[in-house]
């Protein structure tokens, strides 16, 4: 009977759409982990878990793991664990979420990881023009950079979901929202060469509306984009692993270095709440306090 509820709620959750393949998958990891604990209890019926057993459970995860497992990792797994037991009360399975009682996970804030402004210059210089992937490549981080694009907006956006004249994008991004964020005139002059002159040299590019395309014109991929990247700061003798997200970080960090609004921030990221955009304040406020550091260092001795 436990494992038909499982199935059933991963069956749920896959009509619902609510997450990627990825998010499921890691539900039915974290249940079935779960369930597993359960049977080695004896409990044969989740309505018969309380928090004492949820504890116990927790501190068996962490004893499993050599080194303890990370604060957020056991929020994750709380929180699937949380959603699981709300679809089995919604269905009158339990009598309780026993996860609503567990106390908040507390986690360490992690600042975003981000590119210096001269880095992000020269990485955007280190791509050889003349060369028709060398162009593609200076578009696709340059509008990463100029959009705050996450690397998954970035491979499924569409021709169509390009304004060349008004200079804007207006796609479905995470969470199906759809965003609109513009971009500045020399962005504006380079798309439009990339598209004209330069995408439709690869073979495929035309069965299909995906902007950047890869070798073969085929559409680009996440994976094909962390290559690429990885190569360019290697060029760019940036001594640092760089991952696509820090172009997101950095148009972020920029924008709020150089006096941009906060909710102007929040809305072209396509942040649903503010308080996910607070966290590049912090990163702005210590390199304002290490520059004012730095200037008053004499006044120290």
């Amino acid at each position: 009977m436990m494992y038909e509820h499982i199935d059933a709620f991963l069956k749920n959750i896959r009509l619902k759409n609510t997450g990627s393949i990825h998010t499921e998958a890691a539900y039915a990891r974290d249940i079935r982990q779960f369930h597993a604990f359960c049977l080695d209890q004896g409990i044969e019926d989740f309505k018969d878990v309380d928090l004492n057993q949820v504890h116990q459970y927790l501190s068996h995860l962490n004893q499993a793991s050599n080194t303890g497992l990370k604060a957020s990792t056991l929020a994750r797994k709380c929180s699937s664990l949380r959603s699981f037991y709300d679809y089995l009360y919604e269905r009158h399975l339990v009598t309780n979420n026993p996860f609503k009682d567990l106390s908040p996970i507390r986690q360490a804030k992690h600042l975003p990881d981000f590119l210096l402004f001269d880095e992000m210059m020269r990485l955007l210089d280190s791509f050889e023009l003349e060369d028709k992937e060398g162009y593609r490549n200076r578009v696709l981080f340059e509008l990463m950079y100029a959009c705050g694009l996450r690397v998954s907006e970035v491979t499924a956006l569409k021709i169509n979901e390009i304004d060349s004249e008004d200079m804007f994008l207006r796609f479905v991004g995470k969470g199906k929202v759809e965003r609109m964020v513009p971009f500045y005139p020399a962005m504006q002059k380079k798309l439009k060469h990339y598209l004209k002159e330069i995408r439709p040299q690869y073979e495929h590019a035309v069965l299909h509306p995906y902007v950047f395309v890869n070798s073969k014109g085929d559409r680009l991929s996440p994976r094909g984009v962390q290559f690429i990247l990885d190569k360019a700061a290697q060029m760019a003798g940036i001594n640092r692993t760089v991952h696509p997200h820090m172009l997101r970080h950095s148009f972020a960090t920029h924008l709020l270095d150089n006096g941009a609004d906060l909710r102007m921030v929040q809305e072209l990221l396509g942040h649903a709440n503010l308080s996910t955009t607070q966290i590049y304040t912090h990163v702005t406020l210590d390199r304002l306090k290490a520059s004012y550091q730095k200037a008053f260092e004499r006044a120290k001795k």
